[in-house]
């Protein structure tokens, strides 16, 4: 990993700051042991161990281009355009889980149904669909549909559990997007080996994931490469280790066939009291080759981010650097949130050896008596996008990420202010609501563009059984 001279200097900042308190998080070795309690031994049964329960999402969002950027949508054959795009969904989950059958093997399911109902139909403010309203061929809002979610049976042996079917999934590579109505899931297998105290180990293979805000499966795309090609088949596996209390790392290998062997290692340690001052060290680093067929072209792609927050009772301020270093953009699987850098926002500020800085400012009411209200606001910039010596040597229609050669010294930044509140008690406990407004501006061939957005997203969650 090549770690800049600027994020040296502030991990040696951090280190010689954070000294200056006391450890009150606990810094004790934890050693690996084998867990003395077996999770299938507790199983109730099948029926005994059921659930139904659901939530009910209102999602709007409300975008705007700036500086000439344009939507364009159809209308009675005609090509129009505008500057604004309105999408406002409810979407609703459903989801059954059984109990786990008694037994040395026990055996449950799941199953969810997904349903969303577009309540702005105007073909005008949805600009022919995307992927926050489902659309007709026409442009035409699809009125309300429904799909199943998830469905998959598991099997678990003491502390180890193996899921086959449609399943959410949660790692640094292949892990559910859920800032839609809906959240995606994917088909394919899993396992969980959780039979030591503080080291799990994790496997999966996938070869179809159902998209966010659609109802069919498809094969999995790159996020920003060529959306013609696909990948047949997602291998992952990772082990996650914590050797003190109060720090996490993980390691984890991910193969999309034909596009990348994609590697990362991630890591958070939490040190001294956050009633005093607390330091909260993340690190995040993944290393990307181009595999087999190399559908999308040469890859050689390291990207890492190195963030540092400080909290002082119902504040905190975070500082997060993010580098690029490849000739391509830094990429993960489309309809996944598989990426876990810092300064992944409304822009994931991942352009061919972009560098980014963000400063990042949080309070929490819960210390001024209104438990449940946050608030946050934030401003990053990228910098030093560099496209001009991408070649992709093969790939689909020559280049998995052609017309990056354009961006040349290119810049960017984004600034965003959010409130949420989470119901605390009552019928409506758990009930979250969240607004947010960002701003983004671009230089000219930076991929992003200029735009300014509002989201507003209330969730509802309740329990029938």
């Amino acid at each position: 990993m090549k770690l800049s001279s600027t994020a040296i200097l502030a991990l040696a900042i951090s280190s010689i700051t954070a000294t200056a308190y006391a450890e009150t998080q606990s810094q004790a070795f934890t050693p690996v042991t084998v867990k003395d309690k077996s999770a299938q031994s507790e199983a109730t049964g099948f029926i005994d161990g059921q659930s139904l329960s659901g939530t009910t999402r209102n999602w709007y969002s409300n975008e705007d281009k700036q500086r000439d950027g344009v939507y364009e949508y159809e209308r009675h054959g005609q090509t129009l355009e505008g500057s604004r795009r309105i999408n406002w969904v409810q979407g609703t989950i459903l989801n059954y889980s059984s109990g786990f059958t008694q037994g040395t093997v026990g055996f449950s399911t799941e199953v969810a149904a997904y349903n969303a109902i577009a309540l702005d139909r105007s073909r005008e403010d949805i600009k022919g669909g995307s992927n926050r309203t489902l659309a007709h061929s026409n442009g035409d809002a699809v009125d309300q549909w429904s799909k199943l979610g998830l469905a998959n049976v598991k099997a678990r042996f003491s502390n180890s559990t193996l899921t086959v079917g449609r399943q959410s999934y949660s790692s640094p590579q292949v892990d559910t997007i859920g800032n839609r109505a809906l959240p995606s899931s994917f088909q394919g297998a899993s396992l969980k080996i959780g039979e030591l105290d503080n080291l799990a180990f994790d496997f999966a293979t996938f070869d179809r994931v159902s998209p966010r805000m659609e109802q069919s499966q498809q094969k999995f795309r790159s996020e920003y490469g060529n959306r013609s090609v696909e990948s047949d088949h997602i291998y992952t596996g990772g082990i996650t280790y914590n050797p003190l209390a109060s720090l996490t790392t993980s390691l984890w290998a991910t193969q999309a066939k034909d596009f990348w062997n994609q590697y990362y290692f991630g890591a958070s340690h939490v040190l001294g009291d956050s009633q005093v001052l607390s330091l909260t060290t993340g690190l995040n680093y993944y290393k990307t080759q181009d595999e087999g067929k190399k559908l999308l072209g040469d890859i050689d792609n390291d990207t890492y981010s190195l963030s540092f927050g400080l909290t002082h009772q119902a504040h905190s301020l975070t500082f997060s650097y993010q580098e690029v270093n490849g000739n391509e953009y830094f990429d993960y699987l489309h309809e996944t949130n598989g990426i876990y850098l810092a300064n992944s926002l409304l822009s994931d500020f991942n352009g061919p050896n972009e560098k980014s800085f963000q400063i990042a400012y949080g309070l929490n009411m819960a210390e001024y008596g209104v438990p449940g209200l946050k608030f946050n606001l934030y401003q990053a910039r990228g910098w030093g996008i560099d496209g001009t010596h991408y070649n992709g040597n093969g790939g689909v229609e020559g280049k998995g990420y052609d017309g990056i050669q354009s961006q040349d010294g290119e810049h960017h930044y984004e600034y965003g202010i959010g409130a949420s509140y989470a119901v605390q008690s009552g019928p409506l406990k758990a009930t979250a609501i969240r607004a947010t407004y960002t701003t983004h501006r671009a230089s000219e061939q930076q991929s992003d563009g200029s735009i300014n957005e509002f989201r507003l997203v209330t969730t509802i969650p309740f329990n029938i059984l």
